[in-house]
């Protein structure tokens, strides 16, 4: 049987990346899929996994809102009857700038989006999952939010709002049969990280890119969506209130100059 047979996932982020790999392959495990996000191209993501026989509907949603959070749950609810598994995947990158140039709607800016929103939809996630004393519950943190030097800092610091959050909400949701956990992906090809991949390729360097870990490379969003998928399904039924980095090995270490072999 497929991992995700005759349950509904609501993926929020299904645009493009991690999101659409996800939904996707959540659609291929056998289940009713809502797609979620504020860019246009979440139609293209429900329509590709129509095309290949499986069953999805898309919505347009600011996830820092929550009068759309809400909506969106209602929505899955009232279209597939209820709810078994959600990715708060939606994230945006805040770009680089100067630490000390940041003002206060930067910071805004990201955490609404990457913080407040995996929180509300956890929040909306829960009041359908609870009575059913059944759910599980994914969020998109990074290896950012693990210790500094991958990202700037509104971006880090709330990836590492993201893991604390998932910690507290498995515990505050405790005996309530909801599981919440995280992934850390390392650099993976998005579309979020496309103006380091186009820098890369200007310069000639892109088989550069991911050298620091032991595997050598960069990531793709199907390699992520895979551990999605094992969180939300029943092969993980005892994980719970955990992070799990998928980098390639990047956060096993500390960056070193030069290396043994």
């Amino acid at each position: 049987m497929k991992r995700l047979e005759g349950r509904v996932a609501l993926i929020t982020g299904a645009a493009s990346g991690i999101g659409r790999a996800s939904a996707i392959l959540f659609a291929q495990e056998g289940a009713r899929v809502v797609a979620v996000d504020r860019a246009k191209e979440v139609e293209e993501t429900a329509a590709m996994i129509k095309k290949a026989g499986g069953t999805a509907i898309w919505l347009s949603a600011d996830v820092s809102s929550e009068k759309d959070v809400a909506a969106a749950i209602d929505r899955a609810v009232s279209e597939y009857g209820t709810l078994d598994a959600l990715y708060a995947n939606a994230g945006v990158s805040g770009g680089f700038r100067n630490f000390l140039e940041l003002s206060a709607q930067d910071w805004m800016d990201v955490l609404s989006v990457n913080l407040i929103g995996v929180y509300l939809a956890i929040k909306h996630a829960a009041r359908v999952m609870v009575p059913h004393n059944k759910g599980a519950i994914v969020c998109t943190a990074s290896v950012a939010g693990l210790r500094s030097g991958a990202g700037g800092a509104p971006y880090s610091a709330s990836k590492a709002g993201v893991i604390s959050l998932t910690q507290l909400s498995a515990n505050l949701l405790g005996g309530t049969g909801v599981r919440v956990n995280a992934i850390c992906p390392g650099i993976i090809e998005t579309g979020m990280t496309k103006p380091i991949f186009d820098r890369a390729k200007e310069r000639g360097t892109e088989g550069k890119i991911g050298q620091l870990n032991p595997l050598r490379r960069y990531g793709h969003p199907e390699e992520i969506a895979h551990m999605a998928l094992f969180l939300a399904s029943d092969d993980s039924s005892y994980v719970n209130g955990q992070a799990f980095p998928v980098d390639g090995g990047l956060s096993s270490s500390h960056p070193v100059a030069g290396r043994w072999g």
